[in-house]
């Protein structure tokens, strides 16, 4: 069995993989809160950057730190098309249950039905990242552990769910951003755990996939992209003063009483 190494740059990647958690969860926080203050295109439009917020921070999470792993006597690629559609599964997976919570009638139901969904969808978008690695050897998974990371991921979905139901303050977005953090790391180091490695005796090359690193510069530009994106967001957020007309098209509804989750009807 390969010895595998989860952390190769040392701390840099665990601590940078889960500030990227982080800031999708605070920007995901906070575009469900003016969703539900909002109606029409203006609440689908949050809720649609929510869901690239959350669904791209969990990715790049995984992503940024899968740079810190490597094996042992040998080269690790990763296959193109599998990675870019473990992103895609993680937006539309993350997706489905924000839609779900925010714009159900019963948000106690949708909010367990809605955190099951999106916990096997982003789990599903953590191994299908793993079935993408390429190395001269065969992958093993331990089934106990594997189990583990799909509950956690379950559990960190359904808990992340209901932070954006239920959080309103910004000092609370700010205490519930880093523990959503850690559950999403605390998923992702989990499965990584549940791997072993047995590589094929006289092989170390592989020529299938790309190197891990060749996805840094496109990383890098697409984060660099959405932090920016999401400064211009917060930028136009409608106050809790007034209700004006954002950039994310129409209206915003006005503000519900306090305590309130969902917008006051015209």
């Amino acid at each position: 069995m390969a010895h595998l190494n989860h952390a190769v740059y040392g701390w840099v990647t665990p601590a940078l993989s889960y500030l990227a958690a982080c800031l999708g969860a605070l920007v995901a926080l906070r575009s469900t809160r003016w969703a539900l203050l909002s109606e029409g295109r203006t609440r689908r439009n949050w809720l649609v950057f929510a869901s690239i917020s959350l669904g791209g921070g969990i990715w790049t999470m995984h992503f940024i730190a899968i740079l810190g792993f490597s094996v042992s006597g040998a080269e690790v690629h990763y296959d193109v098309l599998l990675t870019v559609l473990s992103l895609v599964i993680a937006i539309v997976v993350v997706g489905a249950g924000i839609f779900a919570v925010g714009y159900s009638k019963r948000p106690n139901l949708a909010l367990p039905v809605g955190g099951l969904a999106t916990g096997l969808g982003v789990a599903a978008m953590h191994y299908l990242g793993m079935a993408a690695m390429r190395l001269p050897g065969t992958v093993e998974y331990a089934p106990l552990t594997v189990a583990a990371s799909i509950a956690i991921a379950v559990l960190a979905a359904t808990a992340a769910l209901w932070a954006t139901l239920n959080i309103r303050g910004t000092r609370a977005v700010l205490a519930a951003a880093p523990v959503m953090g850690v559950a999403v790391c605390a998923m992702h180091y989990t499965g990584m755990f549940a791997v072993s490695v047995h590589l094929t005796d006289g092989i170390r090359h592989t020529t299938a996939g790309v190197p891990a690193l060749e996805f840094v510069f496109p990383l890098a530009v697409g984060f660099g992209t959405y932090v920016f994106v999401s400064a211009l967001a917060f930028a136009a957020a409608p106050s809790k003063q007034n209700a004006q007309q954002s950039v994310f098209l129409g209206p915003a509804a006005p503000l519900a009483p306090s305590g309130s989750g969902y917008p006051v009807r015209r």
